[in-house]
């Protein structure tokens, strides 16, 4: 009888020895449950919104910034909760840096999103990406947006009438002056919404879209305002010139030659003769059809080729100009120059007298390199 009860006991206790580890091993695996889920509920609140209410700020990325200085700045504007949780999520997804810009952020938005928006995914997903051509006129801008979201051409014009809020405008940015109010000016904004590609929220409206643009275009005037201050001319009259040069000048390299005839021009009392005027004073687009004669030799305060405009700017832009033509303006190519024509291949030819510039205009004809519409 004692032999058994002896062998009963070396079994029962590896038995009793086991039990204890997996109950050990099953209290582990709970704490360590509890801990991960602790973590990941902490973690999903760090980067959850800042706000419950909509708050939309203007967040600048400048150029070179790192995700990381960009994530600080996020935390130090109230945009995100905290910079940690941050820097775990972009390292998490591998996000090594975002495009140099002004974005409109909304404290409602979780720093996943936040993310998102900086690096253009939100778009992808939610959104709508419009591209405004460089040259574009506010007509051609207002079909691009119809074409791309919910907004009719008309909310664009209407909006373009609104005094108010054109006043709400000027007051905001530098650049936009009571120059932009006058009776003759076919559209306040033309000339000063920045062409470039944007995206959107599907749920955007027409002002959040002009005020982007104008971001942008603030971001650009803001790099050359010294230089702006001191060319002796107003910012409405640099808007001005740009716009032309952009859509005279096909391509870059002419643009600062054409620039400096601009100046010859005004400097010897001279009509600028500009073209790409005229059609904008008959609200046709360049290309679209040729004019008549009496569009050309109507009086309109934006046809300089018409009469009373001998050394006389357009009465506004005529289009909204890239960097490029504003970099133009602001540094002209010194000639002696009075007259410029682009030929088919789009390169400018530069002459000093009419004699020569007609000379010019009837080889290229014969030639049969000649732009007709």
């Amino acid at each position: 009888m004692a032999e058994k009860v002896e062998i009963l006991e070396l079994e029962e206790e590896p038995k009793r020895k086991l039990k204890r580890w997996v109950k050990i091993l099953l209290g582990l695996l709970v704490i360590l449950i509890i801990a991960i889920v602790s973590v990941m509920i902490i973690f999903s609140y760090l980067l959850s919104a800042v706000s419950s209410k909509s708050n939309v700020i203007e967040f600048s990325v400048d150029e070179g910034s790192s995700v990381y200085a960009v994530g600080k700045k996020l935390e130090d504007e109230g945009v995100i909760r905290s910079y940690l949780a941050y820097k775990v999520l972009v390292k998490l997804r591998g996000i090594n840096g975002y495009k140099a810009g002004i974005y409109r952020l909304d404290k409602s938005y979780s720093t996943t999103d936040i993310v998102d928006l900086l690096t253009g995914e939100y778009y992808e997903k939610n959104g709508v990406t419009i591209t405004f051509k460089e040259g574009n006129t506010i007509r051609r801008v207002a079909k691009e947006i119809a074409k791309n979201t919910n907004i009719t051409e008309n909310e664009i014009y209407t909006l373009m009438e609104d005094d108010a809020y054109v006043d709400e405008l000027i007051s905001k940015y530098w650049f936009l002056t009571n120059d932009i109010k006058n009776d003759d000016v076919y559209y306040p904004l033309e000339g000063y919404l920045f062409p470039e590609t944007y995206t959107f929220t599907t749920n955007v409206n027409a002002k959040m879209i002009i005020e982007t643009m104008l971001d942008q275009s603030d971001k650009i005037l803001s790099k050359y305002k010294s230089q702006i201050d001191l060319s002796g001319y107003t910012i409405h009259e640099i808007a001005t010139l740009a716009s032309m040069v952009e859509k005279e000048g096909i391509l870059n390299e002419d643009r600062a030659m054409i620039a400096g005839v601009f100046y010859n021009r005004l400097d010897a009392g001279m009509s600028l003769g500009s073209d790409v005027t005229t059609y904008y004073a008959a609200k046709v687009e360049v290309g679209e059809r040729d004019l008549t004669s009496n569009e050309i030799n109507t009086y309109n305060p934006y046809n300089t080729r018409g009469p009373n405009m001998a050394g006389k700017l357009p009465v506004g832009p005529i289009s909204n100009f890239g960097e490029a033509s504003l970099k133009a303006v602001l540094n002209p190519t010194n000639n002696d120059y009075y007259y410029f024509v682009a030929d088919k291949s789009g390169k400018t030819h530069f002459t000093k007298t009419y004699e020569e510039h007609q000379s010019l205009i009837k080889e290229l004809k014969e030639a049969n390199n000649w732009i007709e519409w």
